[in-house]
């Protein structure tokens, strides 16, 4: 089992120190799952939701929240990320949305904190959106699927 990075010697939380990694290329992609009932699927996909365009808006707010992790979780190094996207599929059989995102960044740290942070604030957009038509929608399965680039290289996950 690998070591965590981010506890000293002595067990003490840190930040890890970056400065001697090298810069390359990398890129992480996540996915997540927003569960509702079919009528509220049904709204979104006609334009219905009275607070408006969901898909517009959860994509402004997943690439928020990617720019902002090193905001929200204490020990992510600030990046000046270089590209994001963000991309919901509807699957009316499952009566859900699955929202994917992909971050890309050049420098010394991966991006997959930020790939994890923009589905699950995308997610909890849409269920802002939502909540008046439906309260019981569930936001589950938000995980990394592959990320590239740096020195532990790829990892892509296996999905079933």
């Amino acid at each position: 089992m690998k070591e965590f990075t981010h506890f000293d010697d002595e067990g003490k939380s840190r930040m890890v120190d970056i400065s001697d990694k090298k810069i390359t290329v990398r890129e992480a992609k996540a996915r997540g799952i927003i569960k509702m009932k079919p009528e509220t699927l049904r709204m979104i996909m006609e334009g219905k939701v009275k607070k408006g365009d969901v898909f517009g808006v959860a994509k402004i707010a997943g690439i928020m929240g990617a720019k902002k992790t090193s905001d929200l979780i204490p020990m992510c190094h600030p990046l000046e990320i270089t590209g994001i996207e963000l991309d919901f599929r509807p699957l009316e059989r499952e009566s859900s949305i699955e929202i994917e995102s992909r971050v890309k960044v050049t420098g010394r740290t991966g991006v997959e904190m930020e790939a994890v942070t923009a589905v699950s604030i995308a997610a909890v957009t849409i269920y802002d959106m939502c909540k008046a038509a439906d309260r019981e929608m569930i936001i589950s399965d938000i995980r990394l699927i592959e990320k590239r680039g740096g020195k532990s290289g790829e990892y892509k996950r296996k999905e079933k």
